[in-house]
């Protein structure tokens, strides 16, 4: 073998496959959706260009020794990141909305069925040729719908890390399509008379029960759920930062730096598990479906709860809230409050969705919890 012969084997050409080529084809697309469409781009921009890095023939920057597999092993097999993330969430949150409306907490309950009705669906598919889910690995498919990015990595990695990518780019890809998934299903499960309901501001919240709140979470958290006390105990640690008013800089760094810094290194590391040999399966395809079954069906469990308040309070609460359950903070209340307008420019929801919406962060990480206690 001359000279020439050793050259061209050792270049990237000659060693790319076209599953290669083509998951650096989706890495591209994923950055073209970050930043022409602006879909989710902190996370789908590191996302795509991970993928792209982990698909270069003989670099090995996804491998155990690569960086990317450093980072993955750093931070994700660990569950640093996710819990980080919660962290930052947690600061960058005001519990003012449900702390003034306790009752919308069953709103964020009720979107979390979607993620228990597609575990079902997930064991039910291993019918099918091609598809072999266990329940660790439908559980990790399941969350999805919570609408959750850091709590289905983090679910995925524990459970299922060998579908983390598809799980993770699944997850990320619904919360970026919440205002193109949830609107139809919002008008198709409301009236007009139920989404013109304007509903009574809400009342001023103390200091004190802004700092006392993340201490009864947690502590509720630790008798009845301890599976769930990572990632709750980190956002109601964030919140804590926030509204104890003695830590600004704390706050501002887990706001800021913090958060922006491990939202890198997550979109990296997550990026490295979309390489061709991972990726490209049946397996693939069922969890993408499945990740959208679960949104539709946590969407629409939450306008359905928001019916029953609707009636059950006489027409005081405006049922298109109940869509705000899932825990995509702040965009799912941005919808809420956006169809609410459609039917009268005056009714502002946005600051009654925010309840249901935390209320859905909480739910989803309890969710976690409790599928982490049946399947871990």
């Amino acid at each position: 073998m001359d000279k020439l012969e050793l050259l061209w084997l050792s270049m990237g050409i000659a060693n790319l496959e076209w599953g290669q080529a083509l998951m650096m084809s989706v890495g591209g697309i994923l950055i073209y959706l970050a930043i022409v469409k602006q879909f989710e781009p902190l996370l789908l921009l590191p996302i795509g260009f991970g993928a792209i890095l982990s698909n270069i023939p003989m670099a090995g920057i996804a491998g155990p020794d690569g960086l990317l597999g450093l980072i993955y092993a750093v931070g994700i097999e660990t569950g640093v990141f996710p819990l980080l993330i919660f962290m930052g969430v947690g600061a960058l949150t005001d519990f003012s909305a449900l702390i003034a409306r306790p009752s919308t907490l069953l709103l964020g309950a009720a979107a979390q069925f979607g993620i228990f009705a597609t575990l079902i669906g997930a064991i039910a598919l291993n019918v099918l040729p091609g598809f072999h889910f266990t329940l660790a690995d439908a559980s990790a498919i399941a969350i999805i719908g919570g609408a959750d990015g850091p709590t289905a990595i983090f679910l995925a990695s524990k459970l299922a890390p060998e579908l983390l990518g598809a799980i993770a780019v699944a997850a990320y890809s619904y919360m970026a399509l919440v205002p193109i998934i949830q609107p139809p299903i919002m008008r198709a499960l409301t009236t007009p008379q139920e989404r013109a309901v304007v509903m009574q501001q809400l009342r001023p919240v103390s200091r004190l029960e802004r700092i006392l709140f993340p201490f009864v979470v947690l502590i509720l958290c630790a008798l009845l759920l301890p599976s769930a006390a990572p990632l709750i105990g980190m956002l109601t640690f964030g919140n804590l930062l926030r509204e104890a008013g003695v830590v600004e800089r704390l706050s501002k760094a887990a706001q800021n730096e913090i958060i922006n810094i491990v939202t890198i290194m997550l979109g990296l590391a997550v990026g490295s598990k979309l390489s061709a040999d991972k990726f490209l399966t049946v397996e693939t395809l069922g969890i993408l479906v499945l990740g959208a079954l679960a949104f539709c069906i946590g969407t629409a469990a939450g306008v359905l709860m928001g019916k029953m308040l609707y009636r059950f309070t006489g027409g005081k609460i405006n049922p298109l809230i109940g869509a705000a359950g899932v825990s995509a903070v702040p965009m799912a209340a941005r919808v809420v409050n956006k169809v609410g307008q459609e039917t009268d420019p005056h009714n502002f929801l946005m600051m009654h969705a925010m309840g249901p919406n935390v209320a859905g962060v909480i739910g989803s990480a309890v969710a976690a919890g409790v599928l982490l206690a049946l399947a871990g």
